[in-house]
C-alpha cells in the first residue's frame, strides 16, 4: 500500500497559481483547502481560475479578503502538513506558516535573489533584462529571502512582452514544481541558502508608473511599452493635448539628422509611420489609443 501523501493547503493565483495546482492534482496531492483571490474587475484575465479548477475537483476554496485566525483554526482543524503558495498575492504571517509540519514553499517569478517583491516580470523587461525565471523557496517572516529548492530560467526575448514571459514562467513553475514536490513531502528537501551580495529588490506598479520619460533611449521606451502591455495598463503619453496610450512600439535604425526638431526628445518628427525622438534615437509607435477611443495600429 503505497504511503499516505501529507495533508496539503494551496494558496495561489494567476496563471502560475492555476498551472501548479493543476500539477499537484494531476499527481494526487492530498489537497485539503485551496485560498485563492477574487477576480479584479479592472484586470485583464488571461489566466485560468484557480478557483474553478478546485471547485472542478471537490476541493474547499476560500477567497478571504485577509487572512487572519479563522484562517489559521482552519488550517489547524483539516490537519495541514505542508503549505504551498503560488503567486497568492496577500502576505502569508508567521501564524499560519508555523503550522505545517512539513514547512511552507512559495513559487517566486524571478531567479531569486533578484527581483525580490512585486511585479518581477515587468520589472524584469523594463529593465531590459534577458533571463529570467522560476524559484521555489521555503517560506520564512521575510519575503521571497527563504533558502532555494529549485529554480528554471528562461528567455526574455527582445519580442517578448510581460505576458509572454509571464507563460513561459508558468511552464518553467509547473517544471520546478514537478522535480521538487516529492523531496519536500518526504520533509528532506536539498535547500540553498539566497547569497544576500546578489539580492535585489521591486515594490509594486501603479498605472501612473507607465508614464513615458522620453528623455531616456528608444530602447529604455520600448522596454516600458512591453512591459506595461495588453493585458497590463500601458505606456502613456500625451498626443495633441490628449493621454494616449502606446500599446506597440520599436525603436528604429536611424541616425539623428542635422534638424532642430531632432535635437529635442519627445517631438514627432514623422506622422506616417509615426516616430518619436528620444534622449537616444528614434521610436516608431506601431500601436496607441488615445483614451477613451478604440485602439489604432498604425502602418508598419
Amino acid at each position: 500500500m503505497a504511503d499516505k501523501r501529507p495533508k496539503t493547503a494551496v494558496f495561489a493565483y494567476s496563471e502560475v497559481g492555476f498551472v501548479c495546482l493543476k500539477e499537484l492534482i494531476f499527481d494526487g496531492a492530498d489537497v485539503a483547502v485551496v485560498f485563492t483571490h477574487r477576480d479584479d474587475p479592472g484586470e485583464g484575465h488571461w489566466f485560468g481560475s484557480v478557483e474553478e479548477l478546485a471547485l472542478a475537483h471537490d476541493i474547499l476554496v476560500r477567497t478571504d479578503d485577509k487572512l487572519n485566525e479563522s484562517s489559521a483554526t482552519l488550517l489547524r482543524g483539516l490537519g495541514v502538513e505542508l503549505i504551498w503558495s503560488f503567486y497568492y498575492r496577500a502576505v502569508i504571517g508567521p501564524e499560519i506558516l508555523s503550522i505545517p509540519r512539513l514547512g511552507s514553499y512559495n513559487m517566486h517569478g524571478s531567479l531569486l535573489p533578484k527581483y525580490r517583491g512585486r511585479a518581477c516580470v515587468n520589472w524584469a523587461i523594463v529593465n531590459g533584462e534577458e533571463t529570467t525565471g522560476a524559484t521555489l523557496h521555503a517560506m520564512t517572516e521575510y519575503v521571497d529571502r527563504g533558502d532555494i529548492v529549485d529554480q528554471e530560467a528562461v528567455s526574455i526575448d527582445i519580442d517578448d512582452t510581460s505576458l509572454s514571459v509571464s507563460q513561459k514562467i508558468a511552464g518553467a513553475a509547473r517544471a520546478v514544481l514537478s522535480r521538487s514536490y516529492a523531496a519536500i513531502e518526504s520533509g528532506a528537501p536539498n535547500l540553498t541558502p539566497q547569497d544576500e551580495t546578489k539580492a535585489t529588490k521591486f515594490g509594486r506598479r501603479t498605472p501612473s508608473d507607465g508614464l513615458i520619460d522620453w528623455d531616456k533611449s528608444a530602447a529604455e521606451i520600448y522596454n516600458l511599452v512591453r512591459a506595461l502591455t495588453h493585458p497590463f495598463p500601458g505606456a502613456f503619453t500625451v498626443i495633441g493635448g490628449k493621454k494616449t496610450y502606446i500599446w506597440r512600439a520599436r525603436p528604429i535604425d536611424l541616425k539623428r539628422l542635422e534638424s532642430p526638431n531632432w535635437r529635442e526628445s519627445g517631438k514627432i518628427v514623422s506622422e506616417t509611420p509615426l516616430i518619436f525622438t528620444t534622449g537616444d534615437g528614434l521610436l516608431e509607435i506601431t500601436s496607441l489609443q488615445p483614451d477613451g477611443e478604440p485602439e489604432r495600429s498604425l502602418k508598419i
